[in-house]
């Protein structure tokens, strides 16, 4: 159980620092996470075991992770009051700024221009999306592994035709992928001559 009051930040400088580190960040709650975690370590507000515990606590909640986070920060010090204002501080912004791109998107997007700027970006973000996965994915595209993923896309492909869910799909390409058996690679002379020496 929390104590009704620990010594911390006070209600203003709670705020103040969650609605800075949690509304900085573009790419994910764990970035802020970070942030709110180096202030209030450094400032001896909390420690790494709090730190761990929090965590681990709002990855066990539903919804959001940073949010749970910022709300247990408003609870740890302030109760109920500090819990309200941290979720407020750390959700409002970003909604404020999303419901005003969506209305002035829904607003723009008759115009022609827009939607092929529009469709430029997304053929580019899946462009990036595709080139960052070919650079992962090629050190290990051994003829094993490139058969692997043709007989998964077919599989796949064949559930998508006879109608099963997303779910069902991925689970039947984890399912095959899994029971695949792994052939190690084998190594070149150069490897092999290096471990007989040692």
């Amino acid at each position: 159980m929390l104590p009704g009051r620990v010594e911390g930040p006070s209600l203003r400088e709670l705020v103040s620092s969650v609605a800075y580190d949690a509304n900085r960040t573009v790419g994910g709650g764990l970035v802020s996470i970070e942030l709110l975690r180096r202030r209030f370590t450094a400032r001896g507000w909390i420690d790494s075991l709090l730190h761990g515990v929090f965590i681990a606590i709002s990855r066990f909640t539903p919804g959001t992770v940073v949010l749970a986070y910022c709300v247990m920060l408003g609870l740890r010090f302030h109760r109920w009051r500090g819990a309200l204002l941290a979720l407020t501080v750390a959700s409002l912004p970003a909604s404020l700024i999303v419901f005003a791109l969506a209305a002035t998107l829904a607003r723009i997007d008759r115009y022609a221009a827009v939607r092929v700027m529009l469709a430029v970006g997304i053929l580019v973000a899946g462009g990036l999306v595709v080139g960052s996965a070919w650079h992962l994915i090629r050190p290990y595209l051994t003829r094993d592994f490139r058969i692997r993923m043709i007989v998964i896309a077919v599989v796949a492909v064949a559930l998508i035709i006879v109608g099963a869910t997303p779910v069902r799909v991925l689970l039947v390409a984890a399912v095959v992928s899994s029971a695949w058996p792994v052939r190690q690679p084998r190594a070149s002379g150069r490897e092999s001559r290096g471990r007989t020496d040692s």
